[in-house]
C-alpha cells in the first residue's frame, strides 16, 4: 500500500505541472495544422458519422433500436463519445513513459504522472464531444430526468480505472515492447466485445453476454447508457459494480509496486 499512497501523492502535487505540460503538447501537435485544435472534435465527429451510416443504416437498415423507442444515434453516441476517449487514453497511456522519459532528465518530476498527462490532454475532446451528444439528445426529446445525475458516478469511475490501467500498461510497455502491440489489436477487438455499435445482449445468449461483462470497459460503457438512455442505477447491479472496482485497485495496486520498483531502471530497459 506504500507504493500505491506515494504515487496518489505525485499526482495531487504535481497536477499544476500535468496541466501545463498537457497544454503545450496540444499545442504543439497541431501548431502546423491551419485547423489546429479543432481537429480533436472533427475526427471523432468524422467517425461518428460513418459508423452511424454504415451501421444505423447500412447493417441494420433502422434507425431504431430493437424493441425500445431510443433511437440508434443516441444509443451509439451514449457509448461512443466515452470510447473514443477510452482509446485515445489506454493508447497514448500505453507508451507515454516510453515516450517521453526523456522529459524527466529536463524537468523534474515523477515519471507515474506521464498517464495522467494523457487523461488530462484529451479531456477537452472528449468534454466537447460530450455537449455535442447532450444537444443532439435534447433535439431529438430525450427526457432529462434524475438519472443522468448518475453521469458523474460513471465519469468519475471511468478516470481512475484509465488512470490504474494506463500506469500498469505504461510500466509493462517499458519492460515487455510487444506489450503496446498486443494491446492495441486488444482494442481494436473490443471496440466490437464492448458493444459500441452493436446491442451484444440481443446478439449473444445470455451466458456469452455475462461472459463479456468481464471486460471493464463495457461496465463504464452501459454505464452511462444506463444514466443518459435507460434509467438504471448503479447499485442495481452490485457485483458487477463490485468487481469493477476490485479491477480497478488491483492495477493501480500491481501498477504501483511495479512503477515503483522499475522506474529508477527504465532508462536502462529502453
Amino acid at each position: 500500500m506504500k507504493q500505491v499512497w506515494e504515487v496518489l501523492k505525485e499526482q495531487v502535487k504535481y497536477t499544476p505541472m500535468m496541466v501545463r505540460i498537457s497544454r503545450y503538447e496540444d499545442r504543439a501537435n497541431y501548431q502546423s495544422h491551419y485547423l489546429g485544435l479543432l481537429w480533436e472534435i472533427l475526427n471523432p465527429l468524422i467517425q461518428v458519422a460513418i459508423y452511424f451510416l454504415v451501421f444505423g443504416y447500412g447493417l441494420r437498415g433502422s434507425s431504431t433500436l430493437q424493441g425500445t423507442d431510443i433511437s440508434f444515434l443516441e444509443w451509439m453516441l451514449a457509448g461512443i463519445v466515452p470510447w473514443f476517449f477510452i482509446n485515445s487514453v489506454v493508447m497514448q497511456g500505453t507508451t507515454s513513459i516510453f515516450n517521453k522519459i526523456h522529459l524527466v532528465s529536463k524537468m523534474n518530476f515523477p515519471m507515474s504522472i506521464l498517464p495522467n498527462i494523457t487523461i488530462i490532454s484529451n479531456l477537452m475532446s472528449y468534454f466537447v464531444m460530450t455537449i455535442i451528444m447532450v444537444i443532439i439528445f435534447l433535439l431529438k426529446g430525450t427526457p432529462i430526468n434524475i438519472y443522468w445525475g448518475q453521469y458523474l458516478y460513471y465519469f468519475v469511475a471511468m478516470i481512475l480505472f484509465l488512470f490504474s490501467f494506463s500506469l500498469f500498461n505504461a510500466t509493462i510497455t517499458v519492460l515487455i515492447r510487444d506489450y503496446q502491440m498486443a494491446l492495441q489489436s486488444i482494442m481494436r477487438v473490443l471496440f466490437y466485445l464492448t458493444g459500441i455499435v452493436w446491442n451484444i445482449p440481443q446478439l449473444l445468449p445470455e451466458w456469452a453476454a455475462n461472459l463479456l461483462k468481464l471486460n471493464p470497459f463495457m461496465y463504464i460503457v452501459d454505464g452511462f447508457r444506463d444514466s443518459l438512455l435507460l434509467g438504471k442505477w448503479f447499485w442495481e447491479s452490485p457485483s458487477y459494480t463490485i468487481y469493477f472496482w476490485l479491477l480497478t485497485f488491483f492495477f493501480l495496486f500491481v501498477g504501483s509496486i511495479l512503477h515503483m520498483k522499475f522506474r529508477e531502471r527504465f532508462v536502462d530497459f529502453i
